[in-house]
């Protein structure tokens, strides 16, 4: 089977590591890929909403399925631009068409989905411009802290919880009129706040019936003690110890079910993963929010604890017969930690070389934002590398990732050397 995976980062490594592991497979290409990818299938230069040019290479290379990374291409549509191509439409693609997309594509939107669907969430408003003194009185009837979410995609910055009812204020205002988020702040979403523990639940569905995969919890701030500006993800672990039996019993019964049914009621087409941002409070699960595709750097540890066949898995969601599979789960822990280039997420340089590939052993390093130049492998984005290591604990996956870390080395490296404080 040939497949095509779209996207450039870890997510999309470790999914290209895990196929490549099928007996199944023939030939792997990844659009644009990164230094990762390139030593273990092949990279085409083509962007992920270049949806002419992805239909070029699907024809010319004679693509079995088509596997969606991130978010953008789903929300642009990819899957009806296929759908409504004869010569594509034959061919499988995993991730949701727009219609379904648009739960991640608009905060609004998956806020309605909740509400209607009776699945457990913060209580929220949302404002315009045109509705901004509305707005202040919102907060004003708040507690602190305060939530403010750009409606839009906004590469995971577009989140802000701030205490201080002026600064606030003055955030609507900087979002809505000033455009801080550009096209994504155009609408706010304004949600009371939530306290507990957050945690990630990915889900694979075909439509019919889904797979609950294993949890992660992942850590978005980029300072240690979960501090300083929020990030792409700064390392995960799965499993996520305090979701236990009876807390995951309720997230089936509550969200998960629920969720999967609302596509079918709201003929929302979905065929892809879940993820399902979690907030535990008390001993009740919560949804923060929709994601339609897996997040990264939770790809890295979800994906290497199922032991199956992903080539089988992605054919089964795709001829809906994902009911027939039973998922083989790795009980060891899985933990990943990313390194970053000096600045990140703020301003960064680019194409600084890496070493110590050779001396990592014992663990897996995903690549995210790298380049080969002149046989070189360089940085090329804020989010570097992930190393993902198995351990009987997290404690001990966590020392082997953090081991092999000091074995890598570019200008300006940083990663957070606290995984796993708040557990």
């Amino acid at each position: 089977m040939n497949i095509l995976i779209l996207g450039a980062g870890g997510r999309e490594h470790t999914l290209a590591w895990k196929l490549k592991q099928s007996p199944r497979l023939s030939n792997l290409f990844v659009a644009p890929g990164n230094a990762g990818t390139a030593a273990i299938a092949t990279n085409v230069p083509i962007g992920v909403n270049d949806f002419e040019a992805i239909k070029e290479c699907v024809l010319k290379e004679k693509i079995d399925m088509v596997i969606v990374g991130p978010e953008d291409p789903l929300v642009n549509g990819v899957h009806d631009f296929f759908l409504n191509d004869d010569a594509l439409k034959e061919i499988p693609v995993i991730g949701p068409q727009k219609a379904a997309a648009t739960l991640e594509g608009s905060k609004q939107f998956a806020k309605e989905f909740m509400m209607r669907h009776n699945i457990p969430t913060a209580a929220y408003e949302s404002f315009t411009a045109e509705t901004l003194e509305k707005g202040y009185a919102f907060l004003e009837s708040l507690k602190p802290p305060y939530v403010l979410k750009a409606d839009g995609l906004a590469a995971g910055k577009g989140v802000l919880i701030l205490n201080d009812l002026e600064e606030a204020k003055a955030e609507l205002k900087t979002m809505l009129v000033d455009a801080k988020f550009g096209n994504a702040s155009t609408t706010v979403v304004i949600e009371e706040f939530l306290d507990g523990i957050e945690l990630s639940c990915f889900v694979l569905t075909d439509g019919k019936g889904f797979k609950v995969l294993p949890t992660a919890k992942d850590y978005k701030r980029i300072g240690e003690g979960d501090t300083g500006l929020n990030t792409g993800g700064m390392g995960a672990i799965s499993p996520v110890p305090f979701a236990d039996s009876s807390f995951m019993a309720r997230v089936l019964e509550r969200i998960v079910k629920p969720t999967v049914e609302g596509f079918k009621l709201d003929n929302l087409p979905y065929k892809g993963f879940v993820f399902i941002g979690l907030i535990k409070v008390g001993d009740d699960p919560k949804v923060i929010e929709y994601n339609v595709r897996m997040g990264d750097p939770e790809t890295e540890v979800v994906i290497p604890r199922v032991k199956n066949d992903f080539v089988s898995i992605f054919e089964a969601v795709a001829n809906q017969t994902l009911d027939s599979i039973d998922l083989e789960i790795d009980e060891r822990a899985a933990t990943t930690v990313m390194a970053v280039s000096g600045g990140y997420p703020e301003a960064y340089e680019k194409g600084k070389e890496i070493t110590g590939f050779d001396k990592v052993s014992d663990a897996v390093v995903f690549h995210a934002g790298t380049q080969l130049k002149d046989n070189k492998v360089v940085t090329n984005g804020g989010r570097v590398l992930a190393i993902t290591s198995y351990g009987p604990t997290f404690q001990e996956a966590l020392k082997k990732s953090y081991q092999n870390m000091e074995k890598l080395h570019f200008d300006e490296m940083y990663y957070r050397k606290d995984l796993g404080f708040d557990l």
